[in-house]
């Protein structure tokens, strides 16, 4: 079992030892192709520990992966409830999940697009081009391609493209914090300026406020908040 980490968010009750063994166990049956045991022993872990979104947002990458995609938006949703400043990528999932039902990307778009994470880099980077071709207003695969992309300029102008094309609240974050750490060799000052409306945007994920902190301490500066 395979997701795109982050910031890990979790809530403040302590989990369960037990909750704890047989998420792991859950994600090497993953792991290995056994969906169905791995999804018998996360919602075994989820009612252990029903506060914590883990287990259902390991349940949603699994249904992603079996393709019943309805099922995983549902449970991406849950979890975005349960954890509304981010967890991991679920908020990028979760929008990925939603633009493929309205029809905005093709069926098996969103799976295809999280499999991209296990292709060596210039086979995602290819990928991922003839993705913003074809489907320029999926502001993840920019952010996914700005992390690729080593010029400036073509840094900039892929960041500036997924901003304008409706991103969700993490993706949002990541293209400014990449826009800002671009821009902080010519004009320190706006970018610092940038990283701090990051923090203190109270729609930011806390994944992107963390990251725009550590990025405002390598500029030499602390964060507002």
């Amino acid at each position: 079992m395979s997701s795109r980490m982050n910031v890990k968010v979790v809530g403040n009750e302590p989990v369960p030892p037990e909750a704890k063994r047989l998420h792991e166990q859950a994600r090497i049956a993953g792991g290995r192709g056994d969906y169905d045991q791995a999804l018998d022993l996360l919602k075994r872990a989820q009612a252990l520990a029903p506060t914590w979104p883990y287990p259902l947002y390991d349940a949603a990458f699994t249904h992603l992966l079996q393709g019943d995609y309805a099922k995983a938006e549902t449970l991406y949703a849950e979890v975005d409830r349960m954890a509304p400043r981010g967890f991991f990528t679920c908020k990028t999932s979760l929008d990925c999940l939603r633009r493929e039902r309205r029809g905005e990307v093709p069926p098996g778009f969103c799976k295809a697009f999280a499999l991209l994470e296990l292709v060596d880099k210039p086979t995602k980077k290819r990928a991922l081009e003839g993705i913003v071709a074809k489907w320029p207003t999926f502001a993840a695969a920019w952010w996914q391609l700005v992390t690729l992309i080593e010029d400036a300029d073509a840094r900039l102008y892929a960041i500036e493209k997924g901003l304008e094309a409706n991103p969700d609240a993490e993706t949002k974050g990541m293209l400014l914090i990449n826009k800002a750490v671009t821009l902080a060799r010519h004009d320190k000052e706006g970018a610092i300026r940038m990283l701090h409306e990051v923090v203190d945007d109270p729609d930011s994920t806390m994944g992107a406020q963390a990251l725009a902190k550590v990025s405002l301490m390598q500029m030499g500066e602390g964060a507002s908040s």
